[in-house]
């Protein structure tokens, strides 16, 4: 059963890369939704009709939580929910910048077991299964073994009431970048946990993702041999606040650097 999920994310994600890849610099239509800067464009809603219908095809009685349709069919005890961002990066797509992903992760009794990650412009394919590894190309990934904080590569992101400083992350930024730390900053946080699964990145924090945006990534990191919690450590769910993932090495140092602040 793993083996099949798999193969039908990746297979719904090259679908909808191809949709995102014709898309990308053309002309489309880009709407607002709730919050500032909080873009829509067609072809968020196209991919992810075509991963859905894709998916649906195959496992007709699984359900679904994505971005842009929200959820479909009700979640029960040993019943696959698939959970969906099909253009992890919209205002990036929507201004021509090339950073962008798709998103797909099937979760069971509240464990991710299988996720993919795709950007589609570099056809780079992220993907894990539960107890499997994680690969990226067929390549297996493995975290990086960098243990020092101060001279690690992070990546972060903010919300869009970044203005309002919410749980205090631009005081969490500004106390990491004042250790003279770099920190990138790419606009997918699906990407933004795949490169740290790659070891591109040692380290990411973030606040108030959405289940979609974090989902086949958080299992990325963690079958790269990573860490995964909530800023002050604890176990992290999708339904979260605060997320942290990293090579693990530096895992409690940056955690005790983000709860200086806390929400």
């Amino acid at each position: 059963m793993l083996e099949e999920l798999t193969k039908i994310a990746v297979e719904a994600a090259l679908k909808s890369g191809e949709i995102l890849r014709k898309g990308f610099g053309t002309s489309f239509e880009i709407s607002s939704k709730e919050g500032k800067n909080n873009l829509v464009t067609e072809f968020d809603k196209l991919s992810e009709e075509t991963i859905i219908e894709y998916i649906h095809s195959v496992f007709p009685d699984h359900v679904f939580l994505a971005e842009e349709s929200g959820k479909t069919g009700e979640l029960l005890k040993n019943k696959v929910r698939w959970i969906i961002d099909p253009l992890d990066g919209t205002v990036n797509f929507a201004h021509g910048i090339p950073i962008f992903s798709i998103s797909i992760a099937a979760e069971l009794n509240r464990e991710i077991i299988s996720g993919v990650v795709y950007h589609p412009l570099l056809d780079e394919l992220f993907v894990a299964q539960k107890g499997g590894g994680a690969f990226l190309n067929d390549k297996r990934l493995n975290v990086s073994d960098n243990g020092d904080l101060d001279s690690s590569m992070l990546v972060t992101g903010f919300p869009y009431n970044v203005n309002q400083n919410p749980c205090g992350c631009i005081d969490h930024f500004v106390n990491i970048i004042k250790r003279g730390i770099p920190v990138r900053r790419l606009g997918s946080a699906a990407l933004d946990l795949a490169y740290v699964a790659a070891g591109r990145f040692d380290g990411f924090w973030e606040i108030n993702l959405n289940p979609w945006d974090v989902a086949a990534g958080i299992l990325l990191v963690q079958e790269a041999g990573g860490k995964v919690s909530q800023y002050n450590g604890e176990q992290y769910w999708i339904d979260n606040d605060s997320i942290l993932a990293t090579n693990g090495m530096i895992h409690s140092e940056i955690s005790s650097v983000l709860t200086k602040c806390l929400c």
